[in-house]
């Protein structure tokens, strides 16, 4: 087996297949010291690994991730938009945190565009949202307890997509880093508007003790969860359960989210 004929070949089809596998320089540098360190039988696995690492982050995958974030975006600036316009809700002294929280979204919403517009996809459109969820919540945007329990469930959302996405994300690390930022940024969102509500700024176990209605039970499924990389850290060296559960936060699924958002799509 030449490697070196076989990138060769590659190249023919693919122009940008050393800027995948590292620069021209570091790859030939990186095949020597590649060869040295496998023997002889493991090569076609240690390349194919390799070769893995380059190409199995399609753009198409990319594209259909920041998509999917641009759904949850457009639901969280659409919420904070309408209900900051509506004048039944008063905000009091919180209005300000709130403003500035409608903000962030509007932002995401726009680099999230920008980004996929940049990668050659075309940016999925703003569904019609319905923030009563069909009835569930009918006073939404009449009384701010409602509405700062539907923006505790979106943040909380919010955080746990992203997080579920990043995997999917590891193989672009621009994207990655810009995804973790926005995760970051709508985390101190959550954790805000829990203590708003009286809440801790992190969950504990699953959606008992979360002040949400039934309806948004579907959002803590999962937290109530001790097992970490096959450790139960409950009652490890005096860990409480509660303790072990606000210690990690569990990713969500593109599926539970998508099963959550769907609520509040017209």
């Amino acid at each position: 087996m030449n490697i070196f004929n076989i990138i060769k070949d590659i190249e023919k089809t693919d122009p940008e297949v050393y800027q995948r596998l590292a620069s021209r320089r570091e790859a030939f540098s990186g095949l020597g010291s590649f060869g040295k360190k496998v023997a002889l039988a493991a090569v076609p696995l240690a390349m194919g690994t390799m070769f893995k690492k380059a190409y199995g982050q399609s753009t198409s995958s990319v594209l259909e991730v920041l998509n999917f974030a641009l759904t949850l975006e457009y639901l969280e600036a659409e919420f904070y938009i309408q209900g900051l316009n509506s004048s039944a809700l008063n905000f009091g002294d919180t209005r300000d945190f709130f403003e500035s929280v409608r903000d962030n979204e509007v932002a995401h919403v726009e680099f999230l565009k920008t980004a996929i517009q940049g990668a050659g996809g075309t940016p999925t459109g703003k569904p019609n949202f319905d923030f009563s969820a069909g009835g569930a919540f009918p006073n939404w945007n009449t009384d701010l307890q409602t509405f700062m329990t539907l923006s505790q469930a979106f943040e909380d959302t919010g955080v746990r997509a992203y997080k579920g996405q990043a995997a999917n994300l590891a193989g672009n690390p621009a994207v990655l880093t810009a995804a973790l930022q926005i995760h970051a940024v709508e985390a101190r969102h959550a954790s805000i508007v829990r203590r708003i509500r009286g809440l801790k700024g992190w969950i504990t176990g699953g959606p008992e003790g979360e002040m949400v209605p039934a309806a948004a039970n579907a959002v803590y499924m999962g937290e109530a969860e001790t097992m970490q990389a096959g450790v139960n850290i409950a009652g490890f060296n005096g860990v409480s359960t509660d303790a072990a559960t606000e210690a990690f936060d569990e990713p969500l699924t593109k599926e539970q989210v998508m099963n959550i958002a769907t609520l509040f799509i017209a």
